[in-house]
C-alpha cells in the first residue's frame, strides 16, 4: 500500500482484527453485485468506501423518480440513466482507486456461473423470486459465499451461506422455489432506511468474510422489525433433502 490507501484506510487498519494484513485482502479481493436498487446502493458504497479492490454490478434497469427515496447511489440528475453507471459514477467519486465494473444486463445462465467463479463474495441484492434461486444455485455450484438481504414495509433480514463450509444451508433450504413469487418494494412499499440498514450489513458481512474475521451469518437469519426496533435471530439447517445443496 502507498501513503494515500494507508491514510484513505487508516480507521479500519488501526483495528487489530483488520490491520494491515486485512486492508490488503480487501484491497486484492473480488466481489458481485447483483441489483444497484435500495440494497445495492448502500452495499456497494460502503464497499467501495472499505477499499474493496474489484466490484462487479448488474443491474438491468434505469433509474426511475421513484428510486431515489432509498436507492442512495443514484440522484436527481441520474434519472433515465442506466442504474449500473449511475452507481459507478458515484463509486468512482468515493474512491476512484476501486475498479468498478458496470455491466447493464440481467445476470444468469453461463454468464452468472462466470460471474460468481470470478467472485471471492456474492452479495445478493436482487428483488425477484427468480434472480434470487438463480443465484444461490451458482454460489452453491461454485461453492461461492453468499451474502443475502432482503427489505419490505418496515422489515429487514440478513443472512450468510457460505456453500460447502460449515454445514451451511442455502437458499432453497429456506425458502421453496416452487412457491409463489416474494412480495417487493413496488407492491407492498418499504421505509427509506431499512434498505440502508440491510444493504450495510450485507458490506459488512462481506469484509468479514474476506477477511476471515469474526463469526459469519452462516446458519443464521437476522430479522429486523424497524417499527418496534427489534432485532431477532432465527438458526437455519442444511436441508439433507434440499434439491439445491442437499448432495454437499
Amino acid at each position: 500500500m502507498n501513503d494515500n490507501q494507508l491514510l484513505r484506510y487508516s480507521r479500519q487498519i488501526m483495528l487489530p482484527q483488520v490491520d494491515i494484513e486485512g486492508q490488503q485482502k480487501l484491497l486484492a479481493a473480488s466481489v458481485l453485485i447483483v441489483g444497484a436498487g435500495g440494497l445495492g446502493s448502500p452495499a456497494a458504497i460502503y464497499l467501495a468506501a472499505a477499499g474493496v479492490g474489484n466490484i462487479a454490478i448488474y443491474d438491468n434497469d434505469v433509474v426511475d423518480l421513484s428510486n431515489l427515496q432509498r436507492q442512495i447511489a443514484h440522484h436527481t440528475p441520474d434519472i433515465g440513466t442506466d442504474k449500473v453507471i449511475s452507481t459507478r459514477q458515484t463509486l468512482n467519486r468515493l474512491n476512484p482507486e476501486v475498479k468498478i465494473r458496470a455491466v447493464k444486463q440481467r445476470l444468469e445462465g453461463e454468464q452468472l456461473d462466470y460471474e460468481v467463479r470470478l467472485a471471492d463474495v456474492v452479495l445478493d441484492c436482487s428483488d425477484n423470486f427468480s434472480t434470487r434461486f438463480a443465484i444461490n444455485s451458482a454460489c452453491v455450484k461454485q461453492q461461492t459465499p453468499l451474502v443475502s438481504g432482503a427489505a419490505i414495509r418496515f422489515e429487514g433480514q440478513v443472512t450468510v451461506f457460505t456453500p460447502g463450509k460449515n454445514n451451511s444451508p442455502c437458499y432453497n433450504c429456506l425458502y421453496n422455489s416452487d412457491g409463489e413469487e416474494l412480495q417487493n418494494c413496488a407492491t407492498n412499499g418499504v421505509i427509506a432506511p431499512i434498505t440502508g440498514i440491510v444493504g450495510s450489513i450485507q458490506a459488512l458481512e462481506t469484509m468479514k468474510l474476506i477477511i476471515n474475521i469474526g463469526e459469519a451469518l452462516t446458519g443464521r437469519l437476522l430479522l429486523l422489525d424497524g417499527l418496534t426496533m427489534e432485532w431477532n435471530t432465527m438458526k437455519l439447517r442444511k436441508n439433507a433433502n434440499c434439491p439445491t445443496c442437499g448432495g454437499l
